[in-house]
């Protein structure tokens, strides 16, 4: 690989694990799934993207508002198609679904393998590792609407007034 091309790999895959947060904070369920190979292994007897779509719905029905903040991102190019690579990430998580007064931080782990398939990079597997995980000590959705710009704290308006966080929400499993 030339200097340019490990470049732009880099950054492909960094925005690759943005999109994850983004996406899954959304509940664009399809979007998070196509960042993944078709033939991804879902537990130990499952593959492909139906089979991941099945286990994030799963999953995202558990708890309701998450924001995953990607911190230190470190990629080993293994060739110009397979690489690994090691995501710190910090979530904010409303444990036990949208109307649970339940907030939790995590410190999170993502060990990764990359495969650039058809000149794009996407997850071949994605471990995630906890760290620790303790309640945020405040219900941040308890507090009065922020009417931000002009209030720096309260109750803001996303996810909830996302077109895919409503359609994930109005779907039942």
């Amino acid at each position: 690989m030339t200097d340019v091309e490990r470049l732009l790999a880099y950054e492909e895959i960094r925005q690759l694990a943005a999109r994850y947060s983004v996406y899954a904070d959304a509940r664009d369920i399809d979007r998070l799934v196509a960042l993944f190979v078709p033939d991804v292994r879902v537990g130990r007897d499952r593959t492909g993207h139906e089979a991941l779509k099945a286990e994030f719905d799963r999953s995202f029905r558990q708890v309701g508002i998450t924001f995953l903040n990607v911190g230190t991102h470190v990629i080993d190019l293994e060739s110009a198609d397979q690489a690994t690579g090691i995501v710190y990430a910090r979530g904010e998580i409303q444990d036990g679904g949208p109307e649970s007064p339940r907030f939790i931080v995590h410190a999170i782990q993502y060990h990764d393998r990359y495969a650039r398939q058809d000149g794009r990079w996407l997850f071949v597997r994605r471990k995630h590792f906890l760290v620790y995980g303790a309640e945020l000590g405040v219900n941040p959705l308890s507090q009065p609407p922020a009417n931000w710009p002009a209030s720096q704290t309260g109750l803001g308006s996303h996810p909830q007034a996302l077109e895919s966080w409503q359609r994930f929400w109005a779907t039942k499993p």
